[in-house]
């Protein structure tokens, strides 16, 4: 079974809303930027490829409220009002780079477009060809990464980077899932990724939907796992990658990372070229978004915790590139030094 997050239905868009999953499944439609920028705040899509998709689409929705308003505007004044729009999309979520790319690429091209009846129409094609071309590239990953996945022992991966996080396929479930159609069998293991428990809701329900076995594991008992020779090698996905390869994802990826140089087991990142920002020199540089703290301290509605109780919701973390032993692109498996393989790999994909 093909999931799809993300569709567009000739006038709205059309978002799978991962917050009511596994229980149910219900499409949420967006017909204006601003119910875009509230979904991808709630998560309910989230992902930083399936972001920035959506952000592509968020920003045809605004130049189509813009030219709803007033067919006569002129150019100067429709650019004012998107670049508005614009600075609103970028804002929903900090962390992952393909939102601020993908609304970067659609303000370039709404400035290069003859006139302002046009942009609307040329902004929505181009969020399409991203949608398609999302898909393709994470097949692509697929194809590179599966060389990687083993033939027998266990492969653990986080949170969730399925279709659901994407246009469609993957990152690195996506990478997980070539291995297995290619003919190699292991066994999956999949943390429960608190506090939103991405892994247990989203990544278990993908698994059951391809037919892939899967265990689901506690976060915090990865390491003995680690520590008993159960794993062959950890994949996770990527929200936002610096120059020199440091990786931000989410939160608990630093911490398996660690674990997994400890015991001699690979750790690995799967992610396309967009998702690497070069004007980033380290990971230090990366601003890593603090959520509510209620999302520690209830889920769902009810509470986890004691009434009155602090807590801290870091969405992310950064690994260090010296724990990452592979980054899957499209363009291929980039490795250290990871400088000069990013950088490779995105003047290749460039063209």
């Amino acid at each position: 079974m093909e999931i799809e997050p993300i569709r567009w239905s000739g006038e709205t868009l059309l978002l799978l809303d991962q917050t009511r999953l596994p229980a149910e499944q219900v499409t949420v439609e967006i017909g204006r930027y601003q119910d875009a920028v509230e979904a991808i705040s709630l998560m309910r899509v989230r992902g930083a490829p399936a972001i920035g998709v959506t952000a592509a689409y968020a920003m045809a929705l605004a130049a189509g409220q813009i030219s709803a308003n007033d067919d006569s505007i002129d150019k100067n004044e429709f650019l004012s009002q998107l670049r508005q729009a614009a600075e609103k999309i970028a804002l929903a979520r900090p962390t992952a780079v393909n939102l601020g790319w993908a609304v970067r690429k659609q303000m370039d091209l709404a400035e290069s477009v003859e006139s302002a009846g046009q942009i609307g129409a040329r902004l929505l094609l181009e969020a399409q060809r991203i949608h398609l071309e999302d898909v393709a590239i994470n097949r692509k990953m697929g194809g590179h990464g599966q060389e990687l996945m083993p033939d027998g022992g266990a492969v653990l991966t986080h949170c969730n980077t399925g279709a659901l996080a994407t246009a469609g396929f993957g990152t690195a479930l996506g990478v997980i899932r070539a291995g297995w159609e290619s003919g190699k069998r292991f066994q999956v293991y999949n943390t429960e990724t608190r506090p939103w428990l991405q892994g247990a809701r989203l990544t278990s329900w993908e698994f059951q939907q391809l037919g892939i076995p899967s265990t689901l594991l506690v976060d915090s008992a990865a390491g003995m796992l680690l520590s008993q020779g159960k794993i062959s090698c950890v994949i996770t996905g990527a929200d936002r990658i610096a120059a020199n390869g440091d990786t931000a994802n989410k939160i608990g990826t630093y911490t398996l990372a660690v674990l997994a140089r400890e015991n001699g087991v690979p750790f690995y990142v799967a992610a396309p070229t967009s998702t690497i920002d070069a004007r980033l020199s380290s990971g230090d540089e990366i601003q890593i978004e603090e959520r509510p703290p209620h999302e520690v301290y209830q889920f769902q509605g009810a509470p986890t915790a004691p009434p009155g109780i602090e807590a801290i919701n870091p969405s992310f973390d950064v690994t260090p590139n010296r724990y990452i032993s592979g980054i899957v692109t499209e363009m291929g498996v980039a490795r250290p030094p990871y400088q000069e393989s990013l950088m490779s790999a995105m003047e290749t994909a460039k063209g």
